[in-house]
Order: C-alpha cells, then structure tokens, then sequence
C-alpha cells in the first residue's frame, strides 16, 4: 500500500494573487500578472506564509513529519515546499509533478470575470450553460480535466512504497479536486465548498485513511492556524476566471 496521509497545501500568497485582488478592486478587465502563470512568484506575504508551515513543520512529531513532497512545478508552489522545508530542517525527496500544475484557463488566462464578458461574452454564456465544473474555456481545462490527472497521481502514489505521509503543494483548483475524488463527492458537494470556502494561501487541509482501506477521510481542512499564531497575514483568493472574491476576517491582514 502507497501513502495513508496526504498534506494538501495550497501555495503562498503570489504576485499573482496580488494582481487579480488590484484588478478586482479596480474594475480592470486584465489581470497585470508579472510573468507566465508557472513562473510567477510569490509575494513578500507569500514567503512569510511558507516560512510559517515551515516552522509547524518543525513542530510536529517526527511520527507526523512528511516523508516526501510531491509540488506542482509551478515556481509559486515549488518555492512554498522549499522554503518550508528549509525552515524545518528536513531532508525529504521532492518530486515535481506537472499533474499538480494550476488549471490552464486558455483564452481567458489574465482576464477577470468583467474581462471575460466583455472580450469573450460567449464564453462567459458557455460557463453559465456548463457550469464551473464542466467549463473548459477554448484551449483550456474544466475541473473534470483536472480530476483526471488527480487521478493519475493518486494511482502513482498507491504503487509506491516508501512514503506514507507525502506533502502536496499545488493550487486551490487542484486541492479542492483532491477532496472531490478522494471523498467520492459529488459535482454539487465540492462546487458548494468552493463556493462557501476560500481555499487559504499555504493552510493545510489533510486526507487520511487506514492502511486497509481505500477509501480517504478528511481530518482537517483549509487550516490556518500555523500562520494565525505566528502573526503571519491570512489570505485567500479564487482563481482569475472566477469571481474576484477575497476572504476577510477581522483582525486579518491583505
């Protein structure tokens, strides 16, 4: 049997993120992002919040520690596994995994939702016939794609054998596809916790199961706390395609 433990984190904060809240809160249509999607950075904010699962990294027991890392190759999840493991001290293999990278938005990559109607209205009427799960903008993916490569990974990670506690860094997208394949959930279930939940830059959502089962259980989801009592900002963002939203907490800073 391959890993009974799956650390999902979403990366830090990036100047990306930073530049789809701008827009948002500017009404532009295009997303000022500095770089290609898998070359963008992350934010001073975003190191802080690596560098803090970093140090609750360093905190657990070494029975709870990671054994291995599986990231996205994206530099923003890439750099978040680093950073952490550095400021843990563990020695631990990485793995890149381009099955773990951000959902490609095709001709609506950089445009936000407004962006969207006003350049490509009849993508904007597709999403709303296909709805979000099923949506795959021209030359780009839905969330059913992405459940395909969840599911190739996930068979990768059942024939392995050394690695019972694997760190996954990724993208809210994918984290939130992990849930649905793993908790056999439905289109409606995982639409209404994307819907209800910002997924939260660097929380930590883990998936368990016995070693004789197959079927995964959710033990914690989208936690912040190592970042909360560290004083380190607690941020949260939906992808550009989506609706601009930003979570706000009291006492939070953006």
């Amino acid at each position: 049997m391959g890993a009974t433990e799956l650390i999902l984190v979403r990366h830090g904060e990036s100047l990306g993120n930073v530049a789809a809240a701008r827009a948002r809160q500017t009404g532009a249509e295009v997303i000022d992002v500095p770089a290609r999607d898998a070359d963008v950075e992350l934010s001073p904010t975003g190191v802080e919040q690596a560098q803090a699962l970093g140090r609750w990294l360093a905190e657990l027991p070494a029975a709870d520690r990671p054994d291995a890392v599986w990231s996205s190759p994206f530099r923003r999840a890439h750099d978040t596994a680093l950073t952490a493991l550095d400021v843990a001290g563990l020695d631990v293999p990485v793995r890149l995994d381009e099955r773990l990278r951000d959902r490609d938005l095709g001709i609506t990559d950089t445009l936000t939702t407004a962006g969207i109607r006003k350049r490509f209205p009849e993508e904007a009427e597709r999403r709303e016939w296909h709805g979000k799960f099923y949506y795959r903008p021209s030359g780009g993916e839905s969330w059913a794609d992405i459940a395909l490569r969840v599911r190739s990974l996930l068979a990768d990670l059942e024939r392995q054998r050394r690695h019972r506690r694997v760190l996954i860094t990724c993208h809210d997208a994918v984290l939130l596809v992990f849930r649905y394949v793993c908790e056999e959930m439905d289109e409606a279930s995982v639409l209404e916790v994307s819907r209800t939940q910002f997924v939260r830059n660097a929380a930590v959502t883990r998936l368990v199961r016995e070693e004789d089962e197959d079927r995964w259980t959710l033990a914690e989801f989208n936690s912040a706390d190592h970042l909360r009592d560290r004083g380190v900002p607690v941020t949260a963002q939906h992808s550009p395609s989506d609706e601009q939203a930003v979570e706000h907490e009291a006492g939070e800073v953006r």
